[in-house]
């Protein structure tokens, strides 16, 4: 009996079924803290969170898997034959996977042409890509570990605070010649318990960076040492660190659009939303923290203490918010898309700026680990808006609700 190919088959089965209806999807949010996103736990979550960006990597191990089966002569039996079939079905599940993060790749760069809440065109900028970028589908598909960038160096574990780790902050910057511009700061997610500044969104600082933007990176202090507003004080510090301490470090100077990941997203919005607030901003209350716009992945935006009110972004919505481009997997098991969704539309309605709400079919939590398909179009988009966010910013000109 094939006993090591029919578990190999049946392992890929189950991780391949998670990637495309993962347990628990459309839920009630379980906030930044919860253990296990759904009832199958992290393992599953994370087998299929990864088929979902990385098929084709499973899709060739199954078949080079099966080959070596055929071969030994272990598709003969009836078990044997069973297995096969079930690879069969296995390839065919991971086939519409992939299928899926193609067939919607252009969704965020589409996502840009109308802001939520306005009922006709209103194009963000200039439309470069969309349904085409073949070298980017393939890229995605069979290079979606290859985050780094070679044009890119990275300076580690820079302090910006007085938390040891917990204050440190990566910078990345164009290999050739001094980084100039704009600042892309980004922070992690991890439910403020865990998480590190090397995780998510790599792929994306390193395209920045090589076009020519400044991008960090930053750490901040995690439960349960610290709480709210702990980590949101560490979010502005970084900020006004680039004003007060980047130039030293060669950081650009320009204006600094803010984003994160899950966790990190709820520190986004909060930093965008509060600019300058002297009680956030303990020791440093006179630097300026304002962002010319805020990019939103996953993210969890509900209360962070239950007893304040005051500890989620959406109790701190005002009419001269800067844009924001908020991205949710609509298979989304950790923080439903409904969530999200229901923040954007709030801010939407508060805001003289537009808010790109971008719903991703079949993107999961966490997808911007990976260099696939999904995270490469949505990093592309990404950069559109904040190039956009900056020239408006800069021009001092912005984009009028309703214009």
């Amino acid at each position: 009996m094939p006993t090591g190919y029919l578990i190999t088959v049946i392992l890929l089965g189950l991780s391949t079924f998670c990637a495309l209806a993962p347990p628990g999807t459309g839920g009630r949010s379980k906030g930044p803290r919860s253990r296990s996103p759904f009832r199958w736990g992290t393992a599953a979550y994370l087998a299929g969170m990864t088929l979902n960006e990385a098929p084709m990597v499973p899709l060739l191990f199954g078949a080079a898997v099966t080959a070596l089966a055929v071969t030994e002569g272990e598709v003969s039996s009836a078990a044997g034959m069973a297995a096969a079939a079930g690879m069969a079905l296995v390839a065919a599940g991971l086939l519409l996977v992939a299928g899926r993060a193609v067939r919607h790749r252009a969704v965020p760069a589409q996502v840009l042409e109308t802001p939520l809440g306005h009922g006709r065109r209103n194009a963000a900028g200039p439309r470069t890509f969309g349904t085409a970028g073949v070298g980017a589908v393939l890229a995605g598909l069979f290079l979606p570990f290859r985050r780094r960038r070679r044009g890119v160096r990275r300076l580690k574990d820079l302090q910006y605070g007085e938390f040891g780790r917990h204050n440190t902050l990566d910078l990345y910057l164009p290999r050739t010649g001094p980084a100039a511009g704009p600042v892309f700061v980004h922070f992690h997610g991890g439910r403020f318990v865990s998480g590190a500044k090397n995780r998510e969104s790599l792929y994306l600082l390193y395209r920045l960076a090589s076009h020519g933007w400044t991008c960090i990176s930053a750490n901040y202090r995690l439960a349960p040492a610290a709480g709210f507003p702990d980590y949101a004080v560490d979010a502005k510090r970084v900020i006004a660190w680039v004003r007060t301490t980047g130039a030293a470090h060669t950081a650009g100077g320009g204006p600094v659009v803010v984003a994160g990941s899950s966790a990190g997203a709820f520190l986004a919005a909060f930093a965008a939303l509060t600019p300058n607030q002297p009680d956030l901003q303990p020791g440093f209350e006179d630097a300026d923290t304002s962002v010319a716009g805020a990019v939103c992945l996953y993210g969890y935006y509900g209360r962070v203490q239950e007893t304040n009110p005051d500890s989620t972004p959406a109790a701190h919505l005002f009419p001269g918010a800067p844009p924001f481009f908020l991205l949710h997997g609509d298979k989304d098991s950790v923080v439903p898309v409904q969530h999200g969704h229901r923040f954007a539309r709030a801010l939407a309605a508060v805001s003289r700026q537009p808010v790109f709400w971008c719903r991703l079919p079949g993107a999961q939590h966490s997808f911007d680990y990976f260099a696939s398909v999904r995270t490469r179009f949505a990093a592309a988009a990404i950069e559109e808006f904040a190039d956009w966010a900056v020239r408006e910013h800069q021009t001092g000109k912005g984009l009028p609700k309703g214009s």
